[in-house]
């Protein structure tokens, strides 16, 4: 007597290709922590979504940028319900004055102390999170790292006009922002990818760096789809504008990206 196997559901096969590569991860020689967050990665890139934590990271980022105070403060509430730590909350605010100045990261960072302290009050006591784990390097292999973190990030060497014209901008962004900032482990780059997608969106006139951004997020291994949620997330929480610009250049950026 024979007996038929049952038909496959769909949804069942992906999950378990998904399993099977987290298995296969597993057995490779790295850490517990590194596999667990490979496994949490290949899981939500196949499934094409965010997780409610860096749903707010877009949010938090976008608002900042705007010096949209009251939806601040609802993006930081909503990404520490999430799970976001206080000490990730900080440094989003913090590599964001590199890219919409120190006046708004300082004014964002006033808004997080009132955060935290008004949810004290409530009762609430936030995960404070860690500081980086390692200490940063300085002169040469500071600009060293850096430069390494630019290169992947963007996909290849940075060079063209302006950075002839003005080497020294190149020199900043390598020694500080992918070297000094970047180099900060506490909190991990699809992050700093959805901190700066959002923060630019919300930026008329710098669509070209967002396209740009939209490939390093690719880059860092958040999916299309999951950049799309980006845009439909701006939109749901009443800045229309942003989620149009997000869209937009996620579409110009896709052939690029497609095309290796």
């Amino acid at each position: 007597m024979t007996h038929e196997k049952p038909p496959t559901d769909p949804k069942t096969s992906a999950l378990m290709a998904v399993l099977a590569l987290s298995l296969g991860l597993a057995f490779a020689p790295t850490h517990a922590s590194q596999n667990a967050e490979a496994r949490a990665m290949a899981t939500q890139a196949t499934a094409g979504v965010l997780s409610a934590k860096q749903q707010a990271i877009p949010l938090i980022a976008a608002f900042m940028a705007a010096s949209d105070m009251p939806k601040l403060n609802a993006a930081l509430n909503q990404g520490l319900d999430a799970g976001l730590t206080v000490s990730e909350a900080k440094e989003i605010l913090v590599q964001l004055y590199a890219y919409v100045g120190f006046p708004k990261s300082l004014n964002a960072l006033g808004e997080l102390l009132k955060v935290v302290e008004a949810r004290k009050q409530r009762g609430i006591q936030d995960a404070p999170g860690r500081e980086p784990s390692r200490a940063i390097p300085s002169g040469e292999e500071l600009l060293a790292a850096g430069t390494a973190n630019q290169t992947r990030i963007s996909g290849a060497p940075v060079t063209g006009p302006v950075m002839d014209f003005a080497p020294i901008i190149n020199q900043f962004l390598q020694a500080h922002l992918f070297g000094a900032i970047f180099e900060r482990d506490n909190l991990d780059w699809q992050s700093r990818e959805l901190a700066t997608v959002g923060a630019l969106a919300a930026t008329p006139g710098v669509e070209a760096q967002l396209r740009s951004h939209m490939r390093a997020s690719m880059r860092v291994g958040l999916s299309a789809a999951q950049l799309r949620r980006v845009a439909q997330v701006l939109a749901e929480h009443g800045d229309e504008q942003a989620a149009e610009r997000a869209s937009a250049a996620l579409a110009q950026a896709l052939p690029a990206a497609s095309g290796g």
